[in-house]
């Protein structure tokens, strides 16, 4: 996929970002190609960060909110472990850098973001750059069950606990990927519905994010 803006330095420079998420131990080959892919310089809104998009670090963009660290959207998106055609629902889509990752590894996304402003601005983008997702502006607590059951179920920001709703709209057998806890570092947890009413945890090291919020804005 071209896109207008994304030069061969930066495509040396994405396959440099590979490199180092290797080096550090990511080792699904699926997720660092599409790592490879995806132009996350055009993602960052201020220009001035540009030159550093390649590095492995967060960045802020509108609404008090942050594009992800290359590493944790590495780690996420191999720890959801994503087939291609299955639907995936993503808690806050930020950006969009997570969600066109996601298209790219064969999700049928559909995306949540709490901000207006960021959802109005990132549907426009991914729509000019080709990526196929369903977005919408609402509570990312509640899921969105119009489009339930989903295969898997990503959230991109710090919960103060797993919403039941979230849990309960994902298929047997689904994956739910979510960064918990209420300070300054949260805990990744992959949660597994093994059954209509049965949960498996387990825990993937520590992590930061923007914190989840509820009601609309």
């Amino acid at each position: 996929m071209q896109h207008s803006g994304d030069l061969h330095r930066h495509q040396g420079m994405r396959r440099q970002l590979v490199e180092v998420l290797r080096k550090k131990g990511m080792t699904d080959a699926r997720v660092l190609e599409a790592i490879a892919q995806v132009p996350r310089h055009l993602f960052i809104d201020d220009s001035a960060f540009h030159v550093h998009a390649y590095e492995d670090k967060a960045f802020p963009i509108a609404c008090g909110q942050t594009i992800s660290q290359p590493w944790t959207v590495a780690v996420q998106s191999s720890l959801l472990r994503v087939t291609p055609g299955e639907k995936v629902l993503e808690i806050g889509t930020g950006s969009g850098y997570q969600t066109a990752v996601l298209a790219l590894l064969g999700a049928r996304v559909h995306s949540i973001e709490r901000h207006r402003p960021l959802y109005l601005e990132t549907k426009a983008r991914l729509e000019r750059m080709g990526y196929k997702a369903t977005l919408s502006h609402g509570d990312g607590y509640r899921g969105w069950p119009q489009f339930a059951p989903f295969d898997k179920v990503l959230v991109t920001c710090g919960a103060p606990s797993v919403p039941d709703a979230l849990l309960n709209q994902l298929k047997v057998g689904g994956r739910l990927v979510i960064p918990v806890g209420e300070g300054a570092v949260q805990h990744m947890l992959v949660v597994v519905r093994t059954a209509q009413d049965s949960f498996e945890r387990q825990e993937h090291g520590e992590f930061k994010f923007v914190p989840m919020l509820t009601d609309r804005v």
